[in-house]
């Protein structure tokens, strides 16, 4: 199983980035998805995340509305594109798949599948 995100970089406050996360070697399609987060000093984070389908999406309160995740079944690609960024925002961010089509929970612990993790910094 590998998790693979692209897209991270340096933006100014109230720019946007959008983060792809290829999967390979499992089920992608059987996945719930999710995208946390990890500043320095800090615990990690649930950003967001997507049901199998597509058709739920759940984000932590301090990125409900600026942030939006998808996903690609027939790629194997999740994404979540960022607007509307803030100096807050930066962190490390880290795609992660859980073991069920549905997203059953939003805790790091059961998520089984990690990426290696991208730089994402706003600041000017």
């Amino acid at each position: 199983v590998q998790l693979v995100e692209s897209g991270g970089g340096l933006v100014q406050p109230g720019g946007s980035l959008r983060l792809s996360c290829a999967a390979f070697g499992f089920t992608f399609s059987s996945s719930a998805m999710g995208w946390f987060r990890q500043a320095p000093g800090k615990e990690r984070e649930f950003v967001g995340g997507i049901s199998w389908s597509g058709a739920f999406t759940y984000y932590a309160d301090s990125v409900k509305g600026r942030f939006g995740i998808s996903r690609d079944n027939a790629k194997n690609m999740v994404y979540l594109q960022m607007d509307s960024l803030k100096p807050e925002d930066t962190a490390v961010y880290y795609c992660a798949g859980q073991p069920h089509p549905e997203l059953l929970s939003l805790n790091p612990v059961d998520f089984t599948s990690w990426g290696q993790g991208i730089q994402v910094t706003v600041s000017s």
